[in-house]
């Protein structure tokens, strides 16, 4: 396998890592403190939106590239931040009613239904080994779910449910931006030149937008968001979410899909729910059941398999080295 696919690769892990962590942060330290989803979701994209913009202008290659942006570019890019905030609210909503495992196992069907949506729109798997490992990560993930309990809220479960279908839309959206089309990865029709919009530049302006909608949101629900409104307590657990899950995720999601494609960045980032279970076990005290842990294991062993499944003709060749 060449180092610049397993650039990719890790890319898409730390990914679904660095969202692993949201609920977390969320659940332990911030909704605690009397901050709701609502008022959580603008300051952890104030948050990212400041790191992405500091990161962009730390690099002259970024720099250029932003003022190469036209106004449609730019459209799109804040399109797609703002699309971000349908799954986000949903997800977070959901983790107020229920466990952040249970939460993030549901959201866990995203890679299938972009597979799907790749057969027509993006970058699909290719032979059966690549379908087997997809169909292998689902079966973890269903035995991931058993043990729930019965008493717990539906309505957390039909919001968790949701966001998975809204979230294979924005990656979908994202990954179009980036360059990937029918057969093709961003990288593959740049001839190794990457992503339309640099990782830098495309996270910077999304995230502007998803900070935006998150702001309207909070407005018309009239929810206290300002400085003074938000408890002490609660700014660690903001500046967390905002840095990990939302800017660091967010830009190596991209950078992953614009390598590999969207499908396969999706694969490797469902090592999201593994790490949310171990977090939510270690410091939420939430209930421990063996058959999770199995099907945590199997989810893995698709993940691993899955790197063996795209032929070596068709890897694509990666962007600027990050």
């Amino acid at each position: 396998m060449d180092r610049r696919r397993i650039v990719g690769i890790g890319l898409g892990a730390l990914a679904g890592a660095a969202y692993g962590t949201g609920p977390l942060f969320f659940k332990a330290y911030v909704y605690p403190a009397g901050v709701d989803w609502i008022a959580m979701l603008v300051w952890r994209f104030a948050f990212a939106t400041l790191v992405s913009w500091l990161w962009l202008f730390a690099q002259p290659r970024a720099r250029a590239a932003l003022l190469e942006l036209d106004r449609r570019t730019v459209a799109r890019l804040l399109f797609n931040g703002a699309f971000f905030v349908v799954n986000a609210s949903v997800y977070y909503a959901a983790i107020e009613k229920i466990d952040i495992s249970l939460v993030a196992l549901l959201m866990s069907a995203y890679p299938a239904l972009v597979a799907v949506i790749s057969l027509r729109l993006g970058y699909r798997f290719e032979g059966k080994l690549a379908w087997g490992s997809l169909a292998i990560v689902i079966l973890g993930t269903v035995l991931t779910i058993g043990g729930v309990n019965p008493n717990t809220n539906q309505g957390g479960i039909i919001l968790a449910l949701l966001s998975p279908v809204f979230y294979s839309g924005y990656i979908v959206f994202t990954a179009w931006t980036a360059g990937e089309r029918p057969g093709q990865t961003a990288d593959m029709r740049s001839k190794g030149k990457g992503a339309e919009v640099p990782p830098a530049v495309a996270g910077a302006v999304m995230m502007s937008g998803t900070w935006a909608a998150s702001i309207v949101i909070g407005i018309v629900t009239r929810e206290p968001m300002l400085p003074n409104q938000i408890p002490a307590a609660a700014w660690p657990g903001l500046i967390g979410i905002g840095i990990f899950a939302a800017a660091i995720a967010i830009q190596a999601f991209y950078a992953s899909a614009a390598r590999i494609g969207a499908a396969q960045a999706s694969l490797m980032a469902t090592v999201e729910p593994i790490v949310v279970i171990f977090l939510g076990i270690t410091f939420l005290g939430e209930a421990f059941a063996p058959i999770r842990v199995v099907g945590a294991a199997i989810v893995l062993s698709g993940v691993l398999l899955a790197q063996f499944a795209t032929p070596s003709e068709s890897r694509p060749v990666v962007l600027e080295e990050p």
